[in-house]
């Protein structure tokens, strides 16, 4: 099958293009870097030609209230493009009990970047992961101060990158799904236990204090950023420390 990969070159996007091209597909990366801009249109519509599915894994460059725009004009631009290319198939990635979130302008935006998708003209799959473990540096840092870091008790359950590539590599070589497969992690963690594993891991001396006020997710409610009945990735967050 041949695939186009909108986003190609970014921390799934690349993984996603390799684990397709080593099974014997033909995926082939796109990007602004490779002059495609999925907000003014420029290059899409070669990209997408003569595919047989598309896999979209551009991501908004701010998670605030624009990121809802962002992801309205680029799915629209995305299917009109792809309509016309004769694409059969559109995958999407978007996060574990997005919906659940409304308080967050991403969030949001997510689910949003979904309802456009399931509404188009094109047989699709939208894949929902659970938080990235490769994320955790980031979230270390959104509410850190010299001696200790702000962390709610918000439960996570964390997956590798590795492991979300494969799961959209094989939702994209399959048939379209028309409708959502949940993947995560396969444990589950307070977020500050997880603050404290990682920074324990990195020897790094800062605190984890529990503040269930502190950072992004502190909007989340319960454990609806979790699935037990996800498809479970084998990855777990100590190997993947190490």
């Amino acid at each position: 099958m041949k695939f186009a990969v909108i986003g190609g070159t970014g921390l799934i996007g690349s993984q996603v293009v390799r684990d397709l091209n080593a099974a014997g597909h033909e995926a082939v990366p796109h990007s602004q870097s490779t002059g495609v801009d999925v907000i003014s249109g420029r290059g899409l519509d070669e990209a997408v030609a003569g595919a047989d599915a598309v896999v979209n894994l551009t991501n908004s460059p701010t998670f605030d209230e624009a990121s809802l725009a962002f992801f309205r004009t680029s799915m629209d631009n995305l299917l009109a493009a792809a309509r016309k290319g004769g694409v059969r198939h559109v995958v999407i990635l978007s996060i574990v009990g997005a919906d659940q979130v409304p308080e967050l302008d991403y969030y949001r935006a997510k689910v949003l970047q979904e309802h456009i998708l399931a509404a188009g003209p094109i047989p699709y799959s939208i894949v929902r992961a659970t938080q990235f473990m490769e994320f955790m540096d980031a979230v270390l840092t959104w509410t850190a101060d010299d001696g200790t870091v702000r962390l709610p008790a918000t439960p996570i359950q964390p997956i590798a990158a590795k492991d979300v590539a494969a799961a959209v590599t094989e939702v994209a070589a399959g048939p379209p799904l028309n409708g959502i497969r949940n993947i995560g992690g396969p444990e589950v963690f307070p977020l500050d236990e997880l603050g404290r594993i990682t920074l324990a891991h990195k020897g790094d001396p800062r605190t984890v204090v529990t503040d269930p006020t502190a950072g992004m997710f502190a909007a989340v409610k319960g454990d609806v950023l979790t699935d037990e009945n996800a498809r479970l990735a084998p990855t777990r967050y100590a190997d993947w420390l190490s």
